[in-house]
C-alpha cells in the first residue's frame, strides 16, 4: 500500500462546488488507466437530484476527501428502506466509492460513511452498492486485464486491499463469464429449443418501437419482479422506475440478442443481451454533447462484443427447457452472418446461484472476472 499524502480532510457535499469536486474524483483515480471507461457524468449527477425516485424511500449523504484543495476520494452513505423491508434487517449502504491508493484516506472515508449510518441506528453496513443493486455495485477483485462491459463496474486492483485494511469482510462474490462466439454451443442447447417448441413455447425478438415496446417492457417488469424477487440485497423497483430505465435503453437494443419466450401469448421468459456500448462510450469522456454524440455514432461501428445481462424463465417452464432454449436462440441471433459479435460476456452471476452457473458453464463459458460486495458490523 502506497502512502500518497499525509494531510487531508473529509467534507460532506453541501454546495455545487462540493458536487463538482465529488464528480471530479474518478479523473484523478483513473488517470492513465487504459481499461477505465468514464461513466456519463449526467448519469451520475441525476442520481443526486431531488427528483430521483430513491428519495421517496431512502436518504443519502455524499462525502469528499480533499488534500491541498484537490479532491482525492469520495463515498456515499445511504439507507434504502425498500431493502430493509425486503431483508427484514437494518442494513445501511455505501457506494460511489473512489479513492487514490492511500489506506488512511480510504479508511477515513469508509469510517465517515459508517458513522453516518451508525447515527441512524444501522447495525450493519454493506457495499459498494450505489443506492440499489439495480445500479452500479461490486468491486472488481480479479480480472483487470480487459475493459469492463457495458453497465459493469471497474476499479483499481488495490480497492480490495483498502477494504480489508479498513476492517471489511467479503459478503458475497459474483462472476462474469466469457463465451467466444466462434465456438458452437453444445448440441443439448438446440435440442432444448426443439423440446420447448414442441411443448408449445414460442420465441420472438423484443419489440423495439411504439406501444408494442411499452407492452413488452411492462411484461418484462412483471417477470423481473417475480423471478428475481428473492435476489440477495435486491430492492424492488416500481413499474414507473423500470419503464424509465427501459426507455433510456430503447435505442440501444439489438432485438436479435433480446429474445422473448411466450406461452399462448403470455411472456414467460427472456434472454436480455446488449451490445457493448462501452466501446464507443470510452471515446466520449463522460459527455454526450454534440461532439460526444458524433464520436459515439462513429465508434459504435466498432462494437464486436456484447453482454448477456439476464436469462430468465418462470420456474414452471424450466422443465420445458426454456432457459437453454433462450441461450441457444440468443447466441444464434448474435452470430448471424451480418452480425459483428465475436465475444459474449454473461454477467453478473452470484457465486451461490448454482442453477444459473450450471447452464452458463454448460455453454462452454468460463469465469474471467470476479466481483465482491463487503459487509461490516457497526
Amino acid at each position: 500500500m502506497t502512502a500518497v499524502t499525509t494531510q487531508f480532510e473529509i467534507k460532506p457535499v453541501t454546495t455545487p462546488a462540493d458536487q463538482a469536486a465529488f464528480l471530479a474524483v474518478p479523473d484523478r483515480v483513473y488517470q492513465g488507466d487504459a481499461n477505465w471507461v468514464k461513466p456519463l457524468t449526467s448519469s451520475i449527477e441525476k442520481q443526486f437530484r431531488p427528483d430521483n425516485p430513491f428519495f421517496s424511500y431512502g436518504e443519502l449523504q455524499q462525502f469528499v476527501a480533499f488534500s491541498q484543495g484537490q479532491p482525492i476520494g469520495r463515498i456515499v452513505a445511504a439507507i434504502n428502506q425498500r431493502l430493509i423491508e425486503r431483508e427484514g434487517q437494518q442494513v445501511g449502504l455505501f457506494g460511489f466509492f473512489e479513492c487514490i491508493n492511500d489506506a488512511a484516506i480510504a479508511t477515513a472515508l469508509l469510517d465517515t460513511a459508517c458513522q453516518w449510518l451508525r447515527d441512524r441506528d444501522m447495525p450493519l453496513a454493506r457495499g459498494p452498492i450505489d443506492l440499489s443493486t439495480h445500479n452500479n455495485c461490486f468491486f472488481l477483485v480479479d480480472g483487470f486485464d480487459t475493459p469492463p462491459m457495458v453497465m459493469m463496474p471497474y476499479n483499481p486492483p488495490y480497492y480490495d486491499d483498502l477494504m480489508r485494511l479498513a476492517g471489511w469482510h467479503k459478503a458475497k462474490d459474483a462472476y462474469a463469464y466469457d463465451l467466444p462466439l466462434a465456438q458452437s454451443l453444445p448440441s443439448q442447447f438446440e435440442r432444448a429449443c426443439q423440446i420447448a417448441e414442441k411443448a408449445g413455447i414460442t420465441f420472438r425478438p423484443l419489440h423495439t418501437k411504439g406501444e408494442a415496446f411499452e407492452q413488452d417492457c411492462r411484461s418484462l417488469y412483471q417477470l423481473f419482479t417475480t423471478a428475481f424477487a428473492h435476489n440477495w440485497s435486491s430492492s424492488a423497483r416500481t413499474e414507473a422506475e423500470f419503464m424509465q430505465e427501459a426507455r433510456e435503453l430503447q435505442q440501444l437494443v439489438d432485438p436479435d440478442v433480446f429474445v422473448i419466450a411466450e406461452d399462448q401469448g403470455q411472456m414467460i421468459g427472456f434472454f436480455m443481451g446488449l451490445p457493448d456500448y462501452n466501446i464507443p462510450l470510452k471515446q466520449v469522456n463522460g459527455r454526450l454533447n454534440w461532439l460526444g454524440i458524433l464520436k459515439f455514432l462513429w465508434y459504435r461501428r466498432q462494437i464486436d462484443r456484447g453482454r448477456v445481462i439476464a436469462i430468465c424463465a418462470l420456474p414452471a417452464y424450466r422443465r420445458k427447457m426454456v432457459p437453454l432454449a433462450l441461450v441457444y436462440l440468443g447466441m444464434k441471433g448474435g452470430t448471424k452472418k451480418q452480425k459483428p459479435y465475436k465475444q459474449a460476456e454473461l454477467s453478473w452471476v452470484f457465486e451461490d446461484n448454482l442453477p444459473s452457473r450450471k447452464i452458463i458453464e454448460a455453454s462452454g463459458a468460463h469465469i474471467t472476472k470476479t466481483y465482491r460486495i463487503y459487509e461490516k458490523a457497526l
